[in-house]
């Protein structure tokens, strides 16, 4: 890794970018018209110190994670993307492997809808970013690492979600997480990461096994999902998976019917955000 390139590329990006393109609030007296270091790593989901290191040249070998976070933040173009992996000594991901770019359009498509929970996932169902109102709604992602980020890993191995289920509307949720990955991975065969989790998954998930051998096959559909949250109770509301054209991306988008209880909940929560209310 040539870590003084990495770093100076860095820089030079992060003053390239101004707030409001990164979706941030301009605020006052700013000596400089980029990105504050606090910004970058909180954009980033790493720490201040990290991206001192990294654009000082003393922190090398930063993972392909890390990596694709900077390019996120930075609002990088596909092409900036791959040269910072190169500098980072990383292998750009190629067409064989699942799509976890987030093009400029799409960031500030998720910009626009900063009242609104919001979420999107690699075709693999691991999540890529979500907003604050989403962390509020569905649980803060910001120490989830590795797997933990999976949403069929989560379900089969891991503590779960908010969300409610019938018997009928859990066989179906779980028809369409174990179909959608059995796309993913004939889609992407040369994903190691996606190789791996199936492995794990067939392994420790008898469930997950059983549909997999099985060759379930389902689709996400536009639902209603009541979630279950822990300090404002219950919340019904419709549940809409957009795709990506291009890119194999999927946005997750909740939202309530004006007016409602559940309307009004979902306000709060975006108040509160991921904080406990106190009282």
């Amino acid at each position: 890794m040539a870590t003084a390139e990495f770093g100076h590329a860095v820089r030079r990006w992060r003053d390239r970018t101004s707030p409001e393109a990164a979706g941030l609030p301009a605020g006052r007296q700013r000596r400089a018209a980029g990105l504050r270091r606090e910004e970058l790593a909180s954009l980033a989901g790493i720490s201040v110190d990290y991206v001192t290191r990294l654009e000082q040249g003393r922190a090398s070998n930063p993972s392909a994670q890390v990596v694709e976070a900077l390019a996120r933040a930075l609002r990088l173009s596909q092409s900036e993307r791959a040269h910072l992996f190169r500098l980072a000594g990383l292998a750009p991901p190629g067409p064989d492997t699942v799509p976890t770019h987030i093009t400029p359009s799409v960031q500030r498509l998720l910009d626009r809808l900063a009242g609104t929970p919001v979420a999107v996932y690699d075709a693999a169902w691991t999540l890529l970013v979500a907003n604050p109102p989403y962390a509020a709604l569905m649980g803060d992602p910001s120490g989830w690492r590795g797997n933990q980020r999976n949403a069929v890993w989560r379900h089969f191995l891991g503590p779960g979600s908010r969300a409610r289920h019938t018997p009928e509307s859990l066989r179906a949720f779980e028809t369409a997480l174990v179909a959608d990955l059995r796309t993913a991975a004939d889609q992407y065969p040369a994903d190691k990461r996606l190789r791996q989790l199936v492995t794990e998954l067939r392994a420790n998930s008898d469930r997950f096994a059983r549909l997999w051998d099985s060759g379930a096959v389902g689709r996400h559909e536009a639902a209603h999902k009541t979630i279950d949250h822990p300090h404002v109770g219950p919340l019904t509301l419709d549940c809409d998976v957009l795709t990506v054209t291009g890119s194999d991306l999927r946005i997750m988008i909740y939202t309530a019917e004006p007016g409602t209880e559940d309307a009004e909940r979902l306000a709060l929560l975006t108040v509160f955000g991921t904080q406990s209310p106190v009282g």
